[in-house]
Formats: C-alpha cells, structure tokens, sequence
C-alpha cells in the first residue's frame, strides 16, 4: 500500500471533500402582530411564518442550472444532452441558463456540489454515497442512473492472472473515487492489499506512467481502459461487470444538490427528462453516428479525441439506463467501509426516482 503520510494526507484531503457543509444559509423571520382596540373583547396575534423553505417561496424553475460532468464515455449521456440541445431546449421552456464545467474524477465534482458551485453532477456511485452519508442524508439526491458497465483493471500483457499482482503498482483515477474503491475491495477480498502499491493518477497521465513502466497497470473507466488495450498493448485482467450479478454495477449517476432540487423540482425534471432522451438516443442510433456523436463532443471538450477503435471498443463496454440500480448501493457502501475510506448508513432515502420515465 501506499507509505503512511501519503495515505494519510490523501484521507484527510477526501474527508474534508465530502464532509463540507452543504446547505446555503436559511433564514427566518418571526412578525407579532397585536392588535389590541380599546374595550375590545378578544386579542388577535398573527402567527409566526413558518421556518420551512415552502412557506417564503413557492418552488421555481432556476434562472441558471449548473451541471458538472466528466469527458468520459461512460458519461456519454451527459456529452449527448449537451452536444445535441436535449438540455438547453428542455431548460428553454422556464428560461433557463444552462452552465456546464468538466471534472476529471468524481471527489473534485462532490466538493463543488457541496461548495454550492454546482447544483447538479454525474459521477460515480462511491463520491455520491459518501458524501449522502457523511452529510446525514442532506447533501444530494440520486435522481437518476446513467450508465451501466465500462470499468476495468487493465495490466501489462506479461501479467496473466491475479496471482501475479503481487509487487505491482497500480493506479485508479483519484483517491476515494469510484474506480479507486473497486480496486482497493478487489485486493482487500483476495489478501493482497499490503502487497500491490495504489497509486491514484489522473487518467491523462496513466497512458505516459504505463508506457514508460512507471506502473504496472490501472482500474480505469472507459475510455482510458479501451485506450491503453488498443494503443499500449494492456490486458483487461478484471472486467469489473464479472464481479456483478447479472454483470450490473452502477458506473454513472445522475444526483442534484437537495437545496437545489426543494427549491427548483421543475427544473430537476427537465434534467432527468433530458438525460432519458439522451440515454433513449444513444440506445437507438446506429454505431457509426453514435461513435461520430461521442467523438465529436470529446474533440469539442478536449480539443482532440482518441482513435475510432479505442472509443468504439469503449462503448462496447457499457450499457446506458435511467435506473439507477439502487440494489447496488448497500453492497458499495459495504466495499467503501471495508477500505476505510466511508462509514455505513441508511440509505433508503437516497433516491429520488419520481421523474424517471415521466418524459
């Protein structure tokens, strides 16, 4: 594993992401009112207002929508309802603004939502759970799932099997996110934790570290794990979909900050209607126009693209569905406790699915 001080500095860095107070200040207001007339028979006092949010305004569409996503294919919906208008036309009928910022890893995303500079985020299923928990269920909801699939450990080809882990060193996107607890609980489960190094490395970087043999492989989403199969000669050892029933695991979720969504749900329904459609188009289209949409919307976000066969294996790999797979969620919270890297908690409240195939 990693030497103790930077292990520990990385930790105390992800709980102070997630742990970060979430709710904007509220107010409240107390008026008396006495009317008291002279040799009146009763007192009248007007009661105080209610401290609840519903009672000092009505729920509005929001003026902006501040929405953060990766440049990933396993966010290819997000690059869909963007890059082709689904949004901005299911925003357009409130008025809407609609901003967008791009994240490389899931904890930086969370520290945003719960920062207030951002209202609404897909990411991994481990950043959202964590910081639900560490928050007492009042920082974000799930309101719905995205992408199924499109993980994986991917090593170099002299490495057959598991067994010869041991002495590696591997790399996950970022400290505490998703991908990162898959592996840490992969090599927990097998007993071989303290004999693989984790090195968490931003996915632009894992290419030069694996090409110069600085790493021996990583657990990568798609698609840096296709990337480094068809251009570097890596070998998918684990495709994590064979860890799951049914080979279903929740790659991406949609989740909004709960301010937001209490306080805008008409423009949180045009979000999840948005991501249907999205999901709904990549779902039907043919391969060639859905490898020329994604490819078009990385090169716009990333000012180039990888090769057609690295992104075509990619989208191979995942499956896109509104639901978000909520079974998962206990047996995640599980892996990310196991690791030390979150606690358990109730998380039957989580979701907010009341939009899911409503458009």
């Amino acid at each position: 594993m990693q030497p103790p001080d930077q292990q520990s500095l990385e930790r105390q860095r992800f709980t102070s992401l997630v742990e970060q107070p979430n709710h904007r200040a509220r107010f409240a207001g107390i008026v008396l009112v006495g009317l008291l007339a002279a040799f009146a028979l009763t007192t009248t006092v007007v009661p105080p207002p209610s401290t609840e949010r519903s009672s000092l305004a009505a729920p509005s569409p929001a003026q902006q929508l501040r929405l953060g996503y990766f440049a990933n294919v396993t966010h290819a919906p997000a690059l869909i309802t963007d890059q082709r208008g689904f949004l901005e036309s299911a925003l357009g009928e409130d008025s809407t603004a609609l901003e967008t910022q791009i994240f490389n890893a899931g904890p930086a995303a969370i520290e945003a939502l719960n920062s207030g500079a951002l209202d609404a985020a897909y990411l991994g299923p481990t950043p959202a759970l964590n910081s639900y928990l560490s928050s007492g269920g009042t920082s974000l909801k799930v309101v719905a799932g995205v992408t199924s699939g499109g993980a994986s450990l991917v090593v170099s080809a002299d490495i057959a099997s598991v067994d010869q882990l041991t002495g590696t060193e591997l790399a996950t996107p970022q400290f505490g996110g998703t991908q990162d607890v898959a592996l840490r609980h992969f090599l927990l489960e097998r007993g071989i934790q303290d004999s693989v190094t984790v090195t968490p490395s931003s996915n632009g970087t894992v290419p030069q570290l694996f090409a110069r043999e600085a790493i021996d492989g990583a657990w990568l989403p798609e698609p840096h794990a296709s990337l480094l199969v068809e251009e570097y000669g890596a070998r998918r050892l684990v495709d994590e979909a064979q860890l799951w029933p049914d080979g279903k695991f929740p790659t991406t979720v949609l989740v909004v900050n709960q301010d937001f969504l209490e306080e805008h749900p008409q423009t949180v329904k045009a979000l999840v209607a948005a991501n249907s459609e999205a999901i709904d188009w990549l779902n039907s289209a043919e391969s060639a126009e859905r490898l020329a949409a994604v490819q078009e919307s990385l090169t716009e976000l990333n000012g180039s693209s990888l090769p057609d066969t690295v992104i075509g294996a990619a989208l191979g790999e995942v499956s896109f569905d509104e639901e978000p797979l909520e079974s998962t969620f206990p047996t995640l919270m599980e892996h990310i406790k196991s690791v030390g890297l979150g606690e358990s908690g109730d998380l039957s409240k989580i979701v907010d699915g009341q939009w899911i195939g409503t458009s």
